[in-house]
């Protein structure tokens, strides 16, 4: 094998073979790199084949069956064996050699590819350690490390001027609240979730904790963007009461669509688009008063479910920012977009545990792979005027001996009434 040189190697072979002989050379060629590492190994510990030295303590022992992983592979050898003081020595080379690095990224990334843990095994022919106990071991390690990233970051390094909240149901009696932040350089940033039974109070409330925690401050008054649930708003103006809460209009109209006929969602959508499109506050509650006249003679629930969302309909518009943020501020796309990639990593998964944090594994890994497609908003230069007008809204300090205000109230200019 030393005799023959790749390129005759390869050309000896037809033109069908030439691929299957190349890694074949490729093969032989690492086998015999990694046996002439292991005998130089052995020759420093014991001395020249048959000619022991004199004052080592190490003796060879023969040899026995082993094997090697090159790349995702396996392949048998017979390794030799040195004792020293009538005990076995683990070969530095031959441990190095079974190094399983390669073959355990190779297995995620099959599993992350949605391959069961039960076609692990044919994927990797005559591979050791890729039963089914073995990937499922290897996802409960390495899933926890994606839980750690998304958690371990700083979120005090950005400023961010709009934080939005939403839900995905992951099974029956198990939903994940994810928190989405913008910032004043227009990035969108995965900031965390919270498993929980459902879009509750205590779930939402220990996740703006937990980010609270973790540094996010906002420096000026901070603006939501939230599906509509109450125990959301309730926890967002627990936490920050100065905060200014839009309602998602998709949602909404949504939400109006199932009380009319269908015959009527196409004036629905062409009313909300008009909002959607609205620059500033008059001409939104110009809309807005179209909106309610044709409802009025439709249905009366349809009309209640546009009066109950009442000046969150229009917080945006009432900030009097360029109608061309309308497309990212009026809804929670930003967060319903990277749900897509959730739902279909999460596919396969029939069975929840909600004892266990396998959902906040999947979920981290999910998201961390969303946000890495993710790009600035669109028109991101006219985050500096909303900033601005954060900035003009926020609270002054307050005076002496009173309770001391939210950091995201707090501002050294003049405070300006506002009523979002």
């Amino acid at each position: 094998m030393d005799d023959v040189s790749l390129p005759d190697w390869v050309t000896q072979a037809d033109s069908t073979d030439c691929s299957k002989s190349f890694h074949s050379f490729m093969r032989m060629a690492a086998q015999n790199a990694f046996m002439n590492v292991m005998v130089q190994e052995v020759a420093s510990l014991c001395g020249p084949a048959y000619h022991p030295a004199t004052n080592s303590k190490h003796q060879r022992a023969g040899s026995a069956p082993g094997y090697y992983l090159f790349g995702t592979e396996e392949f048998s050898i017979r390794k030799p064996r040195v004792r020293k003081d009538g005990e076995e020595v683990r070969l530095k080379s031959y441990v190095a050699a079974q190094n399983r690095d390669e073959l355990r990224n190779a297995m995620l990334r099959a599993f992350m590819a949605n391959v069961s843990t039960r076609d692990q095994k044919p994927l990797f022919k005559e591979v050791s350690g890729t039963s089914r106990s073995e990937v499922s071991r290897l996802w409960k390690n390495e899933g926890l490390k994606f839980i750690e990233q998304l958690r371990s970051r700083d979120l005090s390094e950005s400023s961010y001027l709009v934080l939005m909240l939403d839900g995905i149901g992951l099974g029956d009696d198990l939903c994940a609240i994810v928190a989405l932040g913008i910032t004043e350089q227009g990035e969108k940033h995965i900031l965390d979730f919270q498993i929980g039974a459902s879009e509750n109070r205590e779930a939402c409330s220990d996740l703006l904790h937990r980010i609270e925690e973790r540094g996010f401050c906002p420096r000026h008054r901070l603006l939501a963007v939230t599906d509509g649930s109450k125990a959301l708003r309730s926890s967002l103006r627990k936490k920050w009461p100065a905060v200014i809460i839009q309602r998602c209009l998709i949602h909404k109209e949504r939400n109006i669509k199932g009380y009319i006929s269908r015959r009527h969602y196409g004036e629905l959508h062409r009313l909300f688009t008009r909002l959607r499109k609205a620059q500033g506050i008059k001409a939104a509650e110009e809309c807005l008063a179209d909106l309610r006249r044709f409802l009025r003679n439709k249905n009366e629930e349809a009309l209640n479910s546009l009066e109950e969302a009442g000046d969150e309909l229009l917080a945006v518009h009432s900030l009097e920012v360029p109608s061309t943020l309308n497309r990212t501020l009026l809804n929670t796309n930003c967060i319903e977009n990277p749900f897509r990639n959730v739902r279909a990593k999460i596919g396969r998964v029939k069975r929840w545990r909600p004892e266990t944090d396998m959902a906040g594994k999947w979920l981290a890994y999910a998201l961390l792979t969303a946000e890495k497609g993710f790009r600035r908003i669109a028109h991101y230069e006219d985050l500096k005027q909303l900033a601005e007008r954060l900035k003009d809204l926020s609270t002054p300090p307050p005076e002496e001996g009173l309770e001391k205000a939210s950091p995201s109230m707090v501002d050294s200019k003049p405070q300006r009434e506002y009523n979002p």
